[in-house]
């Protein structure tokens, strides 16, 4: 039988995960889904998650980009660019504005804001400019935004800038870093099924699992307001469900409110061998002939079992009676 409807997926496994960094694994993608689901999480992780940037910067003694300031070893230019670098997490969806004052020879640091409530710095070792007069009289003053991706200085809904008031490229994104590589697995008898392996790390303000999930959250909706359909009514209406063998397509009747629902099954399906109490005799025919989950199990028939070397008649009451505490049974033979 050719397949008719697409296999879904594990849910998400952790492999490592340490604040803003992250390493996430999607097992079970159909063929051909790693990459259209890495490559759209992807896109979606780097523009569309909310994040804070610098709008606007004052430095006393600049009115201008190109201007240089006595005691400070860099540029403006250059403190603008430094200053980009820093991020901040911001609680209120306002505009805030904080402020930078440095009296004396020193190097200056993210660390020398003078944060206020509900305003964070994420690296506050970044480094921002060296002033290097114990005279000097260094004060910067920042604006402070929400926003989705990247927003050129050109865009800003704003008058005139103020003279002094010099508007920076907004980079809203929180991440640092994210990239996915695909993989071949093996489900069942086949081997050309996808496993999907994201590496993500953010600039701190979010979690790399939020972010992750946010992003996947965004793709559903986009799908959702596409369909406007309410998908949860329209499953329960279903007199039928349909569960995923490792080769096929079965069709399940509900008997009893206890029965799994399609996503129970599915997963259930994908049940490792190794992970159930079968004999060693009998988990080792099983591998041997490529059978490593509930669902290439149910795919044999009691013969098939038989056939297979090593295995006799107590593995197969062995097989029976675990797939039984499930509530499955070997495919009849013809």
């Amino acid at each position: 039988m050719f397949h008719q409807n697409i296999v879904l997926p594990k849910k998400i496994n952790v492999v490592t995960e340490d604040g803003s960094k992250g390493v996430y694994e999607i097992e079970g993608l159909y063929p051909g889904y790693g990459h259209t689901l890495g490559n759209s999480l992807r896109r979606i992780i780097l523009s569309s998650l909310p994040g804070v940037s610098i709008t606007s910067v004052k430095i006393k003694g600049a009115d201008h980009e190109f201007a240089t300031l006595d005691g400070v070893k860099e540029d403006v230019l250059t403190i603008l660019l430094n200053l980009k670098k820093v991020r901040f997490s911001l609680v209120s969806d306002e505009e805030t504005k904080l402020t930078l004052s440095v009296k004396t020879n020193k190097i200056v640091t993210a660390a020398d804001f003078d944060t206020v409530g509900g305003i964070e710095v994420m690296n506050s070792d970044q480094y921002i400019a060296e002033v290097t007069s114990k005279k000097a009289d260094f004060d910067i003053e920042i604006t402070l935004a929400k926003g989705i991706g990247f927003v050129s200085k050109e865009d800003f809904e704003i008058g005139k800038p103020s003279v002094g008031t010099i508007l920076v490229d907004a980079i809203f994104s929180p991440i640092r870093k994210v990239n996915y590589e695909v993989e071949h697995m093996r489900v069942g008898d086949r081997t050309d099924y996808n496993l999907l392996k994201i590496n993500l790390e953010t600039d701190g303000s979010m979690t790399a699992k939020k972010a992750l999930e946010q992003s996947l959250t965004i793709m559903i909706e986009q799908f959702r307001a596409i369909l406007d359909l309410k998908l949860d009514e329209d499953i329960k209406e279903k007199e039928t469900v349909p569960v995923i063998k490792e080769e096929e397509i079965i069709r399940v009747e509900k008997s009893s409110k206890d029965d799994l629902d399609e996503s129970e099954r599915v997963e259930l399906l994908k049940t490792r061998i190794d992970t159930l109490d079968f004999s060693v005799r009998t988990e080792n025919s099983l591998n041997e002939a490529s059978i490593r989950t509930l669902g290439g199990l149910v795919q044999k028939t009691s013969d098939d079992l038989l056939s297979l070397d090593g295995f006799g008649q107590k593995s197969l009451e062995e097989v029976e009676e675990a797939l039984g505490t499930f509530k499955l049974t070997l495919k009849e033979s013809k």
